[in-house]
This record gives C-alpha cells, structure tokens and sequence, in this order.
C-alpha cells in the first residue's frame, strides 16, 4: 500500500528515539510536515539528522510533563503519535516514581492537550509488558494479567486513560502494545539497552554477551519497518470500528533467546570472522521479565490490514548489517 501524507501535519513525542525517528523520517518521505518533541533525555539528536535538513520538519525540545508546552505543540496537528517514554522495565523498577511521572502523567497531558486543541486522532504506544503473568500464548487483546512491574503498570493505566478520555471527550484513540521491536538506531549503550543492540555490540567488541536466565525464555521479535507500517495504517485509517482499539504490534512468532543469539552471531559473522567463536554467559533471570511473549496480531490484520512485511529472521540480518556498518565506524 502506497502512502501519500502530503498536506498533513503530525506531531510525534519521543521523535528523537529509535522508533520516533525512524517514523519521522518515513512520514517526511511520504509528504507530510512533521513536528518532533522531544527532551533527549534517551533520545539523540543525531538521530534526526537527516529530518533536520527538511523544511517540513520542525523540532522542538521539552517535556511532556510540561502540560503548557503539551498545549503548545498540539496545535493545528491532525494526529498526535504519542511515542516518548522511559521504557524499560527494571529502570521502572528502580526508579518507579519518575517512570510514572513520565509515563502517566505525561501521557495525560499529552491527550489532554490534543483534545484541547481540538486534535481528533491521538496514536499511542502501549507494551506487550501489560500481559503480565497471564501465562496464555498467544497473547489476545482482550485478555491481559497482572502487571509485573512497574513500566507494566503504567502502560495499563495508560490504555485506560484513553479509554476514559474517548468517552468523555470524545477523542479516538488507537494504542499499539509494541512487542519486543527492533532494528537500526536501536542504542546499544547504557544501562537498559534492548537485548539485541547489546548483543551485537558486545559481539563486535569480541566480548561475551550476556544472556539472562538459561536462554529459553523467547519473545516476539517485531522489526522496526513492520511498526513504521501498522502506525502509517493507522494515520490513514477511516473506519470507525479500528478506532479507540488496542492492538498488538508483532510478527506472531516466537524466538528463544537462545536462537536470536546464534542468529546474531552467525549473521555477524558474515562480517567480522572472530564473532564465529563467542559464547554467550549466562547471568540470573531479571525481576519483572516474563518468561514467553507471542502475540496474535489477527486483530490488527482485519481491521488495520496489517501484514508484517519483514519477519524476525529477515530484520536480525538487516540489523546484524546496520549494526557492523555503524558500530564498527564509532569504534
């Protein structure tokens, strides 16, 4: 399906971070005159390099926890998608008061604000994190647990705030609970980076990633370009049913830790040689981790005609290649 945004304006939070700036970047090639806000926070703005020799990009630095700045950015926007947050879930674990801060209350006043200024449609990222301990697979939409952390929680609550809002407000929403994604410009650096920019920069550093648990617990690894497709389906969406939704945003399958290891390996392989004999170390389960994640993203292909168009195998290959061709330039 080819996009055409020429015209319209979007305002993305969060825009400067691995998936907000990988949209922007789509939505600007496809036309349309975006708005980043963000407070650097996790983002980068090298990661806008590109956006920022474009004259239908603007950005703006700041916080979502700023509720007369969230009035200020949410003008004259046809669509908020409201990415920024402190994800991560034992970053929420220690550090659980600042994690709601950001994640609830500024989440409320980014939906607030767009409904003040009149903005109809907000897009919203949610977590597979809200399944919690349901221990069902495949994961169902209408079905969830109790939230395991903290960062789950808030997630939670934000759906119900969305909710909440449509009813009262009468704002539509669309919230997308995100599985596991990845892809290019994820960052490999600091304390709560993914598990496969930390692979494969500590591969390319010949040290011995260290794999959480035994290996065994497997998720459902969601390249970035299958997300940067289902939001640009909801931007062009018109039909009332798929509005004021939650969906799951995924491939529909599994990937042991242990196999996105040798994967990864192998597929960096191609590049560096010496990667061939690393082994992995295994270290104890993290608090709050769920031991298996697998969506059902049939929801999504009826009423969003979502089809994943990269599966897990085919993303970890691009990004073994992003990764060797990046990394190895900083090093």
């Amino acid at each position: 399906m080819d996009f055409d945004f020429s015209g319209r304006c979007f305002l993305i939070t969060g825009g400067a971070g691995f998936i907000g700036s990988n949209l922007t970047d789509r939505l600007l090639s496809l036309g349309a005159e975006v708005t980043v806000l963000d407070n650097f926070s996790t983002g980068k703005k090298a990661n806008l390099q590109a956006a920022l020799e474009c004259d239908r990009f603007h950005l703006i630095t700041g916080d979502i926890r700023d509720a007369d700045l969230c009035q200020q950015v949410t003008r004259n926007m046809d669509t908020v998608i409201h990415l920024a947050a402190l994800g991560s879930v034992p970053r929420s674990i220690k550090d659980p008061c600042t994690s709601t801060a950001v994640n609830i209350s500024g989440f409320v006043n980014m939906i607030f604000a767009a409904h003040q200024s009149g903005v109809k449609k907000f897009v919203y990222a949610s977590s597979s994190s809200v399944y919690g301990d349901s221990p069902d697979l495949p994961k169902y939409e209408e079905k969830t647990g109790k939230p395991l952390s903290p960062y789950a929680l808030t997630k939670a609550v934000d759906e119900l705030f969305a909710e909440n809002f449509h009813r009262i407000y009468n704002i539509d929403t669309i919230g997308l609970r995100f599985f596991n994604v990845f892809g290019r410009r994820q960052d490999p650096d600091g304390a709560y980076a993914a598990v496969i920019p930390k692979f494969a920069a500590a591969l390319l550093e010949h040290r011995a990633p260290v794999i959480n648990g035994d290996g065994t617990f497997s998720r459902d690894f969601t390249y970035i370009d299958n997300v940067l497709q289902v939001i640009c389906r909801t931007l062009v969406c018109d039909d009332a049913d798929a509005w004021n939704q939650i969906y799951n945003v995924a491939c529909g399958a599994q990937i042991s830790l242990n196999e996105l290891f040798t994967q990864l390996r192998h597929d960096l392989a191609e590049f560096d040689p010496v990667v061939a004999g690393i082994e992995p170390v295994y270290g104890q389960c993290r608090p709050g981790d769920i031991p298996h994640s697998l969506a059902d993203i049939n929801k999504a292909e009826k009423l969003l005609k979502y089809i994943p168009e990269i599966s897990a195998g085919e993303g970890i290959s691009l990004t073994a290649k992003w990764y060797f061709e990046n990394l190895k330039t900083e090093q």
